[in-house]
Formats: structure tokens, sequence, C-alpha cells
């Protein structure tokens, strides 16, 4: 590959990057709010936290499309699409005057960054030779992972010293930063299809998402009621409609025939269970901080931002060591480190202070980091060249949809707990964290086990699909 044509790529690939990088910082930067919006807007905290619940399913929804949108157009109107819906979405936020502008705003601002994210990993599948795509995942993966870890501090640091409202404003010029080079650096074409857009999955998918998220949201206030078990059951039935219709429909979302091979199952519920892990400790530690220890905004973000930096830093050495030695020893040694990261919480809950929380957020982040990138590269590997987009697609909604679960249920369970009446409100959020804390190390475990079944499976070659 030629040196300037190299770079261009590189440069094409930052400039997605970078609306990426805004658009899931965005998911959480908003998570430190809470109280303030709460107590600004009158809603309580389960009905709050859908800002953020309900941005990661719009992201997750909006994923869907890219396996087919990705084949059909160019990447460069994709991204300008993208990029004019954020900011549309941005503004409405900075600008809002009640709650339901701002979680409008929030859901605009979502589509864009839905469009983002496979974007920018297609143009590494698809421009990146493949002998550097660890390295180049890692980076990607640095982007995904250190965003959201470091959205709270972003968002606490600017709300409490200017106003939550500025966390928007600040944005929109880096996005216009973005919108530039996407411009002048993405060329590449699309890849062609030969299917119509299959409008039937994508909406029979989007109702299930939406029942499963709404089912767990109700927890919080009416716990596990008539509603809960009827909308659980609208998400079996609209998932089983969705997978029968994109499988013997005329056209497919993406083609779900990937799934026969058995360790692309495993690495699609390991890449769920690590951002579970990951966008759920990120609402639950500032939200537990400022409850339970009094401490401010500011403190709550900081305390996540060692981690993320430091996680940020590990990833692309992480995806170097997997073009060097394979993906093994990084993503198993990441389940390790996850497991005791997390166990931790549980274990010293009693002991925790800021610096503890910050101490164990490290180590999971670390953890997270030698694992995230590197699982989804393994999987694009496991299938052939035409099936990268539907992995890229399918991996990314996951990926979307285990945020929004993780923040839902993690949430819901807070707030159920903060509902009961015994007890002060620090005493029964230290109670709803404790569970949360439990929940995600056991969460921890299995991913870890996933893991090594995993790569047992592909060390005796069951790569292939199977019969």
């Amino acid at each position: 590959m030629e040196a300037k044509n190299f770079f261009r790529i590189y440069l094409a690939i930052g400039s997605v990057a970078l609306l990426t990088f805004i658009g899931v910082l965005n998911e959480t930067s908003m998570n430190v709010t809470y109280p303030e919006l709460s107590a600004q807007f009158k809603v309580s905290l389960d009905v709050v936290q859908w800002i953020t619940t309900g941005y990661l399913l719009m992201v997750t929804v909006t994923m869907g499309t890219t396996a087919y949108l990705l084949r059909q157009y160019a990447a460069r109107w994709l991204h300008l699409f993208a990029v004019s819906f954020f900011i549309v979405g941005d503004l409405m936020c900075a600008l809002t005057i009640n709650f339901p502008i701002l979680l409008t705003g929030r859901l605009i601002q979502a589509v864009a960054t839905g469009l983002a994210t496979p974007i920018m990993f297609h143009l590494i599948f698809t421009e990146i030779p493949r002998e550097r795509i660890g390295m180049m995942t890692g980076l990607a993966g640095m982007v995904i992972s250190f965003a959201p870890a470091l959205g709270p501090t972003y968002g606490g640091v600017v709300s409490e010293t200017l106003s939550w409202r500025m966390i928007f404003w600040i944005l929109l010029p880096i996005v216009l930063i973005s919108l530039l080079g996407g411009q002048l650096f993405i060329r590449n074409k699309p890849l062609g299809n030969d299917k119509a857009f299959s409008y039937a999955s994508l909406i029979t998918l989007a109702i299930a998402l939406v029942s499963t998220i709404s089912a767990v949201a109700t927890v919080g206030k009416h716990g596990f009621s008539f509603q809960f078990w009827l909308l659980l059951l609208v998400a079996i039935i609209f998932f089983a409609i969705f997978i029968y219709v994109n499988n013997h429909g005329k056209s497919s979302l993406f083609d779900l025939r990937v799934f026969k091979v058995i360790p692309l199952r495993l690495s699609t519920l390991t890449y769920f269970n690590l951002q579970f892990i990951n966008i759920g400790i990120s609402l639950v530690i500032p939200i537990y901080i400022q409850y339970v220890l009094h401490s401010s905004a500011i403190v709550a973000g900081l305390v996540l931002l060692p981690g993320s930096l430091i996680g940020a830093f590990v990833s692309p050495i992480a995806g170097n060591l997997a073009d060097r030695q394979g993906f093994v020893v990084p993503v198993v040694t990441g389940g390790c480190l996850l497991v005791v990261g997390t166990i931790c919480f549980s274990i010293f809950q009693q002991y925790l202070t800021p610096l503890f929380v910050m101490i164990f957020f490290v180590i999971l982040r670390i953890g997270f980091n030698f694992a995230f990138s590197n699982t989804i590269s393994n999987a694009s590997m496991l299938v052939q060249a035409q099936n990268a987009p539907d992995v890229n697609s399918i991996f990314n909604m996951v990926q979307q949809f285990a945020g929004s679960l993780g923040t839902s249920l993690l949430a819901s369970a807070i707030a159920l707990f903060q509902a009961k009446k015994v007890g002060s409100l620090a005493g029964r959020t230290y109670d709803g964290g404790r569970f949360d804390f439990i929940l995600l190390g056991i969460i921890a475990v299995v991913t870890l086990l996933t893991m090594i079944a995993n790569y047992h499976l592909q060390k005796k070659g069951q790569t292939s699909i199977s019969k």
C-alpha cells in the first residue's frame, strides 16, 4: 500500500473515529447529572435513566441497518448523514425546556452514533491489511471503551463548573472537524447489494429490543409485576418473529447463518458481557459515589478517569499482542483481570472509598481493554469476507444493546431498593449497589468461562459452519 494512500485511509478512519468518540462519550456524559435532572425536570431516577438507556437502544436499532446501508451507500455520505443528525440532536438537548425534548434530542444524536461506529469498523476491515487489523481494532476499541468511561468525568466537570447544557455545546465544534475530515478523506465505494432492505425485520427487531428494555425498566418502579412479564413475553414473541422473517423473507437485515459457527456464538456472548459490565459499572459508580459516599459530581466523574486513561493505552498494546501471538493470551488475561476487578467491588464494598473504587476500576478496565477489541477482531476472522458487514453490524448492535440493558437493569435495581421505606436513602442505595456489584461479578466469571471454551473449540478447529 502506497504511503500517501495509507495516510489518507488513516485520516478517513480518524475522522469517523472522532464522531464515534463524541457519540460514545455522549452516551454516559449525562450519568452524573441524574440527580440534578431529576430535581430540575421533576421526574424520578428510573425515568431520567432513559436519556442513557434510550440513547443506547436507538444506537442498537440504527446499527441493525448498517449491514445493508454499507453495502448500498458510500461510507462518505453515510458519515455526512450521521454528522447532520448529531448536530440537530445536540442543539435540541442544549436548548431544551423540558425532559421530553431532551430525550428526543438524545435519540436523534443516537442515530449518528449508531451509524458512526459500524462505519469506522467497516473502513478498518475493508481498507487495512490483515496483518495490521489487530492494532487498528485495538485503537478503535480504545475509542469505544475510553469514551463511555471518560463520559462521567467530562459530564461531572462541565456540569459542576459550568452547566449540564454546556456538555452539548462543547461537542459541536469537534463534530464539525469530523465532518470536514470525513468529506475530504473517505473514498471507499459500497460493496453492492442485490437485496432490498427488510423493513419487516427492522420493525420486529426494534419492537423486541424496546420491549426487553421496557420490561427491565418497569422493575425499578413496580418490581416483577404483570407489566414486566407481559413486556417480556412481547419481546420473546417479536424476537422469534424477527428470526423467522429475517431468515425466510425475500430480504434480510443481516445474515444470521454466521451463527452456525459455534466460536462466533461464544465470541458474541463474550462481547455482550464485556460491554454490559463496562457501561453498567460506569453508571453504577457515579450514582453510588454521590448517594452513598456523599461526594460531588466532579469526584464521581474523576474516579473513573485513571481507569479510562490506562485502559485506553492498553487497548492498542493488546491488539499488537494479538497480531504477534494470537488472541488467546490477551483475551483470557483480560477475562481474569475483569473477574478480579468486579469481584473486589462486592467483597470490599463496606470499605469502599473513592480511592478504592478508583483502584478496582483500573483493574477492571485493564481487563476489559485486553479483551474487548480483540474479541471482535477474532470474530471477523471466523467468517468469509462477504459476511464481514454482517459480523460488524451484529457485534456493534450487541455491544450497544448490552450497554442499554446494563444501564436499565442496574439503574432499575438501585431504584427498586431506593423505593423501599426502611432505612436512609444512602443505606437503600448501598443495598442496591451491593446487588449490582454481585451481579456484575457473576457475569464476569461467566465471561471468563466463555472465553476459555471459545478458544478451546478454536484450537480443536471448530471454526467452520457446523452442519
